[in-house]
């Protein structure tokens, strides 16, 4: 198993894939036209400590494992350009990290769509620390749509099923009460 997938892609056994959209990196600001989009943001807890744990687990996949997704990936953290595979259930997928989030009030970071993917589009988990009131949030940036046939068939229930997986999302870095 490789370090870094791209090259010797561990689930595409050397086949490294491109993305399945061209909007590539678009989390960061204005969302693209001709998809679904989601913004979402929840108060997770209070202060620094809060922030530093959010974020590390989150850059390890925490977010993902602890809504229920499962996560393979060669790498502990999420870094750019690594492919990770993400599924539910008997279902799995791969995308890419395109980028990384990493300042004094913020962590995170964004991957997108691989070709043979059912969706298509990107998306961004992210921590951020308000050091003026000291809340902590977790925040989701996606944009998506349908990217085979099949899935577009299955438009209104893979709505749901983000949105159910959203709301997971944004739960699971909240700190124990």
């Amino acid at each position: 198993m490789a370090n870094r997938i791209g090259v010797e892609a561990i689930t595409f056994k050397g086949v490294s894939r491109g993305f399945s959209y061209a909007e590539v990196g678009c989390t960061r600001g204005e969302l693209p036209g001709g998809y679904r989009h989601i913004r979402r943001r929840a108060v997770i807890g209070r202060g620094r400590a809060c922030f530093e744990g959010a974020g590390d687990r989150l850059m390890r996949w925490g977010v993902q494992r602890e809504a229920g997704v499962g996560v393979r990936s060669s790498v502990p953290a999420a870094q750019p350009g690594v492919e990770v595979v993400v599924g539910w259930g008997p279902l799995s997928w791969c995308c890419r990290v395109v980028y990384v989030v990493n300042d004094d009030y913020r962590r995170g970071f964004a991957y997108g769509t691989l070709q043979g993917h059912p969706e298509s589009g990107e998306e961004y988990f992210g921590v951020l620390y308000d050091p003026t009131t000291g809340a902590v949030y977790v925040e989701i940036v996606a944009f998506s749509r349908p990217g085979r046939w099949w899935s577009r068939a299955a438009a209104p229930l893979a709505d749901r099923v983000q949105r159910l997986i959203t709301g997971r999302y944004l739960r699971a870095l909240r700190e124990s009460e």
